[in-house]
């Protein structure tokens, strides 16, 4: 394919500046297929920055959703018409409102190839109780792709056809360290938030440590719940805990370093990329069952699972793998060795398969229909 037949595609997402899942993964996208020769991509910030002149306008409560949204409109009205695939990340409820059902409304008007890439864990909730706004615009989407067989389901209960490519791991950026011997050091490193429900973790933790009293716990991770939790931790008499506040991702590789296990305990989640992080790091992962995790996440093979809010199972998983450290080394293994499918060269595959079967005319053989893509996982 020559330099002037380059596939133009678009990708909409999150800005930079906002370095949340969806954000790291399309800068990866971008990245990686900068040097392709088959695409040409090009990007369009959900929130896209003011002139300084204006920036004002965007700190203002209310007025800068309505500036904002605007301003984004305006955008894509003048460069989708310069695109053959408009890819776009999509969260849940106004996000997804504000930002990605106007994108897919003007791609179709402007007959392009619309991917919409969903990319939350809330989808049954959202599709449930917005459904005005969901099925029938995502039924005009070419393709739903989603990060994991959990929210194809998910998709599947609405009578959408979706299709999953898992997140890319930069993998290079992990040290696998062969834990020898496992040491009771546990990290949990989730929002504080209600939805990650940590203090499960730190109930988990207080049974860990009434058997094991050196045992310490890493909290990372900011959020409206902090305070309630360090007093929690008070009431629940813990020590060796610390609260180190929100990690910079750059700074995660060196905190999944210096633990030997890994504890979360979610009320609902999709794909959580920490665990695939932790798999690479060779950190063995303890974790309630929520949304997607036990698709990625085999119990007894790849990590242990326990139901959701249940804290005495959640402890009695991580001290089985502190007290048996042979079985925690085989699930280090195990995981490490499925993490591959996260690189970017498979990766790369699944999406380059998409775009170019996107864009082959049905006359020609295509067989894609709108939400009726091909499965490439």
């Amino acid at each position: 394919m020559t330099h002037s037949h380059k596939l133009r595609v678009c990708i909409l997402a999150p800005s930079a500046e906002y370095l949340g899942g969806q954000a790291r993964q399309a800068i990866r996208l971008i990245e990686g297929f900068r040097i392709e020769t088959t695409l040409a991509v090009s990007f369009i910030p959900h929130n896209p920055k003011f002139c300084s002149g204006l920036q004002w306008l965007q700190k203002i409560k209310y007025v800068r959703t309505v500036v904002t949204s605007l301003w984004y409109w305006t955008v894509l009205l003048f460069k989708i018409p310069s695109c053959d695939v408009v890819h776009v990340f999509s969260a849940s409820y106004l996000s997804y409102l504000l930002a990605v059902a106007p994108a897919i409304l003007l791609g179709k008007l402007y007959g392009k190839k619309v991917v919409l890439n969903y990319r939350s864990g809330e989808a049954d909730d959202h599709l449930s109780r917005w459904p005005i706004t969901t099925v029938p615009i995502m039924r005009l989407a070419a393709a739903i792709i989603v990060p994991s067989g959990y929210l194809v389901d998910v998709f599947a209960r609405f009578g959408l056809k979706a299709q999953s490519i898992v997140n890319t791991v930069e993998l290079d950026r992990f040290r696998f360290r062969g834990r020898q011997p496992f040491r009771p050091v546990f990290l949990t490193s989730r929002s504080l938030e209600p939805l990650y429900n940590v203090p499960c973790v730190l109930r988990a933790f207080a049974l860990i440590q009434a058997q094991v009293p050196s045992a310490r716990l890493i909290v990372a991770g900011s959020g409206s719940l902090r305070r309630g939790l360090e007093a929690l931790a008070q009431e629940l008499g813990l020590f060796n805990v610390e609260f180190r506040g929100g990690v910079p991702f750059d700074a995660m590789p060196d905190l999944y370093d210096e633990a030997d296990f890994y504890l979360m305990a979610p009320n609902l989640d999709n794909m959580p990329g920490t665990i695939i992080e932790c798999f690479a790091s060779g950190l063995p992962v303890v974790t309630t069952d929520a949304g997607g995790i036990p698709y990625i996440l085999t119990h007894e093979e790849t990590g242990f699972l326990a139901g959701c809010d249940d804290h005495r199972a959640l402890a009695g998983h991580a001290l089985h793998l502190l007290e048996n450290q042979e079985v925690a080394s085989a699930i280090a293994a195990r995981a490490h060795k499925y993490v591959q499918e996260y690189t970017w060269t498979h990766v790369r595959e699944r999406w380059l398969s998409l775009y170019h079967g996107l864009a082959v005319p049905k006359a020609a053989g295509n067989t894609l229909a709108p939400n009726n893509p091909q499965r490439v996982d």
